[in-house]
């Protein structure tokens, strides 16, 4: 079994459980590849002299391990893309939605991914699409979370025109305008008073950000439908987000939204269902009369 090692974000703690996570795959005999940045943040040499460095990932890897928080998973998908190479994440951070592990958990999870006892859960993905300026999302126009548009240089409001498979939905006055994933309902979306969607629901959310008009609220549409956004405002230019890539769109840029053609695999320990986190993370069930 080869299992591959990132750790997207480097730092002190972060690099110390991914050293521990490599020496007890290792122990298993299992042969551990890193990519170069976890290389390079391990001081222990007689560690690094035992490691292979990965570029791309291929589909003799069994596993993608990621140490880190929920914006660790983000940077993850950009590494495994189109591989089926499903993703472990291993939470340093603070709140962790995307994680299935916590690092108190460590050795026990380890184990039980040895003896595979858990499920794998297929997360979709958004796709975009800006014209001629697509080489702007440099080859990978996909987001595991969310897309949204934002307001640039600014204070004003913008003007989000929108098209629902070719159908005139409304043109939102508002900071923004996001596009969210059920893995991203937890993200963005939901700070922005969306909806929590369970993961393997077949739909998007449509959220607005700090909205004008009153009567504009969020909207669940499925997810094989296409989004026509069209952005103007006073200045020239708006930002245009992939989960956390941002690139500077012109105005009037007409951008396309669909469901990618590919999923991403998350594990999933069958102790850890999805409404158990979020009793956890939101603490539902903390007030003894619910």
């Amino acid at each position: 079994m080869q299992i591959a090692v990132i750790c997207p974000f480097i730092n002190s703690t972060a690099v110390g459980y991914a050293e521990g996570v490599i020496e007890h795959l290792m122990g298993l005999n299992i042969n551990v590849i890193i990519d170069k940045n976890l290389h390079d943040g391990i001081e222990d040499i007689a560690l690094k002299e035992q490691l292979t460095i990965f570029e791309t990932l291929s589909s003799t890897t069994s596993f993608l391990i990621c140490i880190g928080g929920d914006g660790s998973m983000l940077q993850a998908v950009t590494t495994v893309r189109e591989s089926n190479v499903p993703i472990l994440g291993i939470n340093t951070g603070r709140l962790g939605f995307l994680t299935s592990l916590q690092k108190e958990s460590l050795n026990k999870g380890l184990q039980l991914l040895w003896e595979k006892k858990f499920t794998l859960i297929k997360r979709s993905l958004l796709e975009v699409k800006i014209g001629d300026q697509q080489a702007l999302l440099n080859d990978f126009p996909y987001a595991l979370n969310e897309i949204s548009v934002s307001r640039k240089d600014t204070a004003s409001l913008i003007s989000i025109q929108t098209e629902i498979e070719g159908h005139p939905l409304t043109t939102y006055w508002a900071d923004g305008l996001i596009v969210a994933t059920p893995t991203g309902s937890t993200g963005y979306n939901l700070s922005s008073g969306g909806p929590i969607v369970l993961p393997e629901t077949p739909s998007f959310v449509m959220t607005p950000i700090a909205p004008h008009n009153l009567n504009i609220r969020p909207l669940v549409l499925p997810d094989h439908s296409t989004i026509k956004l069209e952005v103007s405002g006073r200045e020239e230019q708006h930002l245009l987000s992939l989960d956390s890539r941002l690139v500077t769109l012109a105005h009037n840029t007409p951008i396309y939204i669909k469901k990618a053609n590919f999923s991403i695999a998350t594990v999933q320990f069958n102790d850890t269902a999805f409404y158990s986190v979020l009793r956890e993370k939101l603490y539902w069930g903390l007030d003894k009369r619910n």
